[in-house]
């Protein structure tokens, strides 16, 4: 573990990633908390979802305009303004929620502010992490990124539910502070995160079509942004009808809980041996692998819907998956042009969140016409030919491992401050 030791002494990237760390934790929060609330104010469920999902919404919508400003302007300008604008709206959300004056369209317009503030943030910290990390120690930052995530949802939603019960204005209290260390933390960032200089001045529109352009015309970034958009699709429908058949079951939530909560694991001891594994197997070959990781546990998570199954199953299937994306993003950062990272970052992205929000109408829909057993099969089969999209492409199957990787030598950055 000698790579996390290095990465540790690395100044910059850890006040970077502390900080997101503490501010994902309370935006996880919050999101728990704001369907609850919702639903007290309301009594309705429909409004309840609506709430998280603004939040998407507006994190989505943000993306694409956000990575041009991430090739435009200072990253950590970018980052600190995102950050300071959760700070002030979820004071203004604790104030409210003290005074006891929370509103509905207060609510829901916060949810929808803090996505597009997430959206501004996320192509600018990923064009950071490339400026402050040698390439070397990529696939060990993006490493920890995936275990911040998955700590992230270990911890918000037990922490969530512990102060909301104390009382419901708390938990905006506490995202508040999150993200106001967010901001304090990125201010001692020291390397340079301004973008390459631009020659000769374009329209945003011509430089998103850039972005874009870019991601289209290489067959790598290409069949990796079809692959993982249709992938979210199929992996979390499934899921979700493993969910929705426990709860139709009767089982207990606690024991549901006890699903993510070993879902949550299984990705921090993943996102811990990322590193190792991503040294030793070529990337391409790594990515297959993933691809296909979820089919053997379609099986008895059709036959069987006990939430051990469930749990086993989904752990066991997010083992490898921090490996996978932490070395399959690594590549990709580091053979994209730095004057295009922003808009690279947000294109792939957005196109990877598109489908997440048919999952649970999929899921939904397959439950109830097909019945549990012949949902989670067919959404195995349709998992299946999925995968084949990496597995036929010779871009994704020749990418070897990092130390073979051919970057050019202006993707580089300066030694991280250490």
């Amino acid at each position: 573990m000698s790579s996390y030791r290095t990465l540790a002494r690395n100044r910059d990237f850890t006040a970077l990633w502390t900080g997101q760390t503490i501010s994902e934790i309370g935006s996880r929060m919050t999101m728990f908390v704001f369907p609850l609330l919702t639903y007290a104010l309301t009594g309705s469920a429909l409004l309840a979802a609506a709430s998280e999902a603004l939040h998407l919404l507006g994190l989505a919508g943000a993306l694409l305009p956000a990575g041009v400003l991430a090739d435009r302007v200072d990253r950590r300008r970018i980052m600190r303004v995102a950050s300071g604008a959760g700070v002030l709206l979820y004071a203004a959300l604790a104030v409210a929620g003290i005074a006891g004056t929370i509103t509905l369209p207060h609510l829901l317009g916060t949810a929808l502010l803090t996505g597009v503030g997430a959206g501004l943030f996320a192509p600018a910290e990923m064009a950071a992490v490339r400026a402050v990390v040698r390439r070397e120690e990529l696939p060990t930052a993006l490493s920890q990124q995936q275990a911040r995530q998955h700590v992230a949802s270990l911890v918000s939603a037990p922490l969530g539910g512990l102060l909301y019960s104390i009382t419901r204005w708390l938990p905006f209290v506490a995202d508040a502070v999150s993200f106001a260390v967010s901001w304090v933390l990125l201010g001692r960032i020291r390397s340079d995160l301004t973008p390459p200089a631009r020659t000769g001045t374009r329209r945003p529109v011509a430089e998103l079509t850039e972005g874009m352009r870019f991601v289209w015309s290489r067959p790598f970034f290409r069949v990796l942004t079809v692959w993982s958009a249709l992938t979210n699709l199929t992996v979390n429908a499934l899921f979700f009808v493993a969910v929705l058949r426990m709860v139709e079951a009767g089982v207990p939530a606690f024991q549901i809980g006890l699903v993510e909560t070993a879902a949550g694991v299984a990705g921090i001891v993943g996102a811990i041996l990322a590193p190792w594994v991503i040294d030793r197997v070529p990337t391409g070959r790594l990515t297959v692998a993933i691809a296909w990781s979820f089919l053997p546990l379609v099986v008895p998570m059709a036959l069987w819907s006990q939430p051990a199954v469930v749990a086993a199953a989904l752990g066991l299937g997010l083992l490898l998956n921090p490996a996978g994306n932490a070395g399959i993003g690594s590549y990709r950062v580091a053979v994209t042009p730095p004057e295009l990272l922003g808009r690279v970052q947000s294109t792939t992205q957005f196109v990877s969140m598109s489908m997440l929000p048919l999952a649970p109408v999929v899921a939904g829909v397959l439950l109830t016409t097909a019945g549990g057993a012949a949902a989670i099969l067919l959404l195995g089969g349709l998992t299946a030919l999925v995968a084949l999209i990496p597995t036929l492409s010779a871009s994704v199957r020749a990418v070897p491992r990092p130390d073979r990787w051919e970057v050019p030598d202006a993707a580089d950055p300066l030694p991280a401050a250490a």
